[in-house]
């Protein structure tokens, strides 16, 4: 065994040890990178899940309409979307979106608004086309005999719709959106593909500054499980209070 091959070997052990070794150090220097990594995914899901509603929304009542063209675009709409992988998505829409947009700091964070852009408007894309279909079950679960009473006392449609209807509608509609707004939190990761500086981004800045390739992302881990659990647990509080009400 010859010098080069020691050397080689001596280095891979070093990486190794390295790697498994749960070294937090740089939590003192390094913390805002989480602090702000972490604001800025959540501010990326509260907007992504507004946007994506609204979108949800249209499409649902897009897929509900009379007119057929308006129906084919909307079920095609949800066919891709839903039939190809979000990370696809990401790099299609940022090779085609051209945005000249400043870059803001947040904290000690740059965010490239000519990135995040296109990242926002995306995932709002995606996750609209999942939303119409929690719309659109929503809608579906309340008894049509609620429609035929409407109906019954002269009520036109469009009022029966949006008097009797989402009323009930929304009821089933609010904790499924809860959901896509933990989703929303995990898969805003992605964005990290075309350098939006969030959580996942900032995790990987610090291990590649720090030449640690796993307690950094084991932390943005652990602060990915925290905002989920947090929302979870405030969810189910939220179908309870729901729940309550309904029983009253």
């Amino acid at each position: 065994m010859n010098f080069n091959t020691m050397h080689v070997i001596i280095i891979q052990y070093s990486i190794l040890e390295s790697s498994v070794t749960m070294n937090f150090s740089f939590l003192p220097k390094y913390l805002p990178y989480f602090n702000y990594g972490a604001l800025i995914t959540v501010l990326i899901s509260i907007l992504v899940v507004c946007l994506g509603t609204i979108i949800g929304v249209l499409l649902a009542f897009a897929q509900r309409s009379r007119f057929k063209p308006l129906v084919w675009f909307a079920n095609v709409y949800v066919w891709i979307f839903r039939g190809t992988p979000m990370m696809v998505q990401i790099m299609i829409a940022f090779a085609l979106m051209h945005i000249n947009a400043p870059t803001i700091q947040v904290g000690i964070l740059g965010v490239d608004l000519s990135r995040l852009i296109p990242g926002i408007l995306i995932i709002s894309m995606n996750s609209g086309a999942y939303v119409s279909e929690t719309v659109r079950a929503g809608i579906n679960a309340v008894p049509k005999g609620q429609l035929e009473a409407a109906y019954s006392l002269g009520i036109r449609p469009k009022n029966a719709m949006r008097y009797v209807i989402l009323p009930q509608a929304i009821k089933n509609i609010l904790p499924a959106l809860g959901n896509e707004f933990i989703t929303i939190i995990k898969d805003s990761s992605l964005l990290s593909a075309i350098g939006v500086m969030e959580l996942w981004n900032g995790a990987t800045t610090v291990a590649t500054t720090t030449y640690l390739p796993l307690t950094p992302l084991l932390f943005a881990a652990f602060y990915y499980l925290v905002m989920t659990s947090v929302l979870t647990v405030a969810l189910k509080a939220f179908e309870n209070y729901i729940g309550q009400g309904d029983k009253k």
